[in-house]
């Protein structure tokens, strides 16, 4: 009884120390990256129901970074193993960005609390499960790669093929609606050690994730869901050509120019691209002045940069640009195909 409750003292301590571990970065950015400056004033041109606070610009970064971290971790697995792939990197670049980002907030709105708690909600989650599949694929992982041998096993293609697939699922689309249990089906049973291993610990991983997607997919049912279309105003292209771009709809003629409404996220930036090389500029976004965009670099961080880290897998830098709306386009034209995505509101 005695050694049961020494045990059960130590898994205390495990607990405890794990979770100070986990909420260390948030008690960080809290104290040391407080916003900073004070927002300058302005008056939007949309209607009060398409007007975002501007502060979303930058906070939709954490979210996009967790995408990219996926979508590095597929480059990464394509042509390696799991444990290539920097997990406490990655874990890194997440809450390295917030810091600059909470600090660049105070002068367009602030970091307010239900963006705050969302932000470090979504960090201490993908904090926990990038460090227990370091955990994973740096010890009996990494076994089961020595044991396969230099030539990969099928389940390690298949794997690497699921995980190309769920990054570009992200880029438009909530990961809680991603079909975890396809992709355990599609692990299918193979000959040899290692696709019996991936079939078991990928199994067990995609088995959690899926029932904890559901949870929340549940959880956010009766929530009014993000909008998914905002409004823009620009100049420089005649209606009737921005009326042939899909989903587009010209809504008003103004003095400023002319009044879009579009899709957001990916759509968006696809859009912003086109319009752009096509002569277009910006006037307004979504009822705000300055926007967030990131680029990749091949050398090295770009000067601007509010934030810029290495990517793993792929190529280059990514860097975080923050710039008013109407240098957009001209940023657009000026970099092209190394912007990367344009962080709507």
């Amino acid at each position: 009884m005695r050694r049961l409750w020494r045990w059960l003292r130590r898994l205390v301590v495990a607990a405890v120390v794990l979770l100070l571990c986990l909420l260390f970065p948030v008690g960080y950015v809290e104290l040391m990256c407080r916003p900073a400056g004070t927002a300058m004033p302005y008056a939007p041109l949309v209607a009060a129901e398409w007007q975002r606070p501007e502060g979303r610009t930058l906070m939709t970064y954490p979210e996009w970074h967790i995408v990219h971290a996926y979508d590095d971790y597929a480059a990464v697995i394509a042509r390696g193993d799991p444990q290539d792939f920097g997990f406490v990197t990655a874990v890194g670049g997440f809450w390295g960005a917030l810091c600059p980002l909470a600090q660049a907030s105070g002068a367009h709105g602030g970091f307010d609390g239900e963006t705050r708690q969302m932000i470090y909600t979504i960090g201490v989650s993908f904090t926990a499960e990038m460090l227990m599949k370091a955990a994973y694929e740096e010890t009996l992982g990494r076994v089961a790669t020595w044991l396969r041998g230099p030539e990969r096993a099928l389940l390690d293609d298949v794997s690497a093929r699921q995980a190309a697939d769920y990054a570009r699922f992200l880029q438009q689309v909530p990961w809680y609606r991603w079909d975890f249990d396809r992709d355990r089906v599609e692990l299918s049973p193979a000959e040899g050690f290692r696709n019996a291993e991936r079939r078991l610990a990928l199994g067990l991983e995609y088995r959690a994730k899926a029932g904890y997607a559901r949870v929340i997919a549940a959880a956010v049912a009766g929530m009014e869901p993000d909008a998914l279309r905002m409004r823009v105003i620009l100049r420089g292209l005649a209606p009737e050509i921005l009326a042939q771009a899909e989903d587009v709809q010209v809504i008003a003629t103004r003095p400023e120019g002319i009044e879009v409404e579009t899709p957001r996220y990916r759509a968006f930036t696809d859009l912003a691209r086109l319009w752009a090389a096509q002569g277009a500029d910006f006037v307004e976004i979504a009822g705000n002045d300055d926007i967030l965009f990131t680029a990749i670099s091949p050398d090295g961080p770009m000067p601007s940069a509010l934030y810029a880290a290495a990517r793993q897998g792929n190529p280059g830098y990514r860097n975080l640009m923050l710039v008013r709306v109407a240098d957009l386009a001209a940023e657009l034209r000026r970099l092209g195909p190394a912007v990367e995505h344009i962080h709507d509101y």
